[in-house]
């Protein structure tokens, strides 16, 4: 492995960062975007019967506070199930946003390395080729510096390629996947305000 990145050059390590902190990021996201954590099965649910049988009390919003992205939602609507439903679908979308920002974290750092990992590959391929114009001289070709070169060139130019591919696919991956919770999250938030305001039974 050592030897590989001897033979890229130094602009090699500017993608080994890029993909460090890309590996970092996909890992945290496949483990904070899980469906469990984000929307657990049944909350709705769950919430509607306690609802009904105790009404809203402290405890309970401060269980849906502590408990997912989704019964925050939910304990911003039903802060305000005294007031109208537009007021609950104001205090929902807000809720939502804060919830919105917090899924979509690190993407636009993920979607950034992988826009820039060709580029930098790009950039040790023209480092590589300085390297070959550099093994021209009056005397004739330097072959060890020539090959440097062409080695600078290509490992730079397939590294680049490596990490912006897998970046770009767990990030469209991640975008989908954040827009489909946050639209299932407000259908079961107009659902909740609703059944809360006697509009529907379940």
């Amino acid at each position: 492995m050592f030897a590989l990145i001897e033979a890229a050059g130094w602009p090699i390590w500017t993608l080994i960062v890029a993909s460090v902190i890309a590996l970092a990021i996909i890992g945290e996201r496949l483990w904070s975007l899980r469906q469990g954590v984000v929307m657990p099965r049944n909350l709705l649910v769950q919430v509607i019967q306690e609802y009904r049988q105790n009404g809203i009390t402290p405890p309970m919003l401060d269980r849906l506070l502590a408990h997912s992205p989704l019964g925050r939602v939910f304990a911003a609507g039903l802060k305000n199930s005294k007031s109208s439903p537009e007021v609950m679908k104001d205090s929902i979308s807000e809720a939502g946003h804060t919830v919105a920002l917090e899924l979509e974290r690190f993407l636009t750092s993920l979607g950034t390395i992988a826009a820039i990992a060709p580029l930098l590959g790009l950039f040790g391929t023209v480092i590589g080729m300085i390297e070959i114009f550099g093994a021209q001289t009056p005397q004739g070709t330097n072959p060890l510096q020539l090959a440097h070169g062409i080695s600078i060139a290509l490992y730079n130019t397939a590294f680049g390629l490596v990490v912006a591919v897998p970046s770009m696919i767990f990030y469209r991956h991640f975008r989908a996947r954040v827009d489909e919770m946050l639209v299932d999250m407000e259908m079961q938030a107009i659902k909740l305000i609703e059944i809360v305001h006697g509009e529907r039974q379940a």
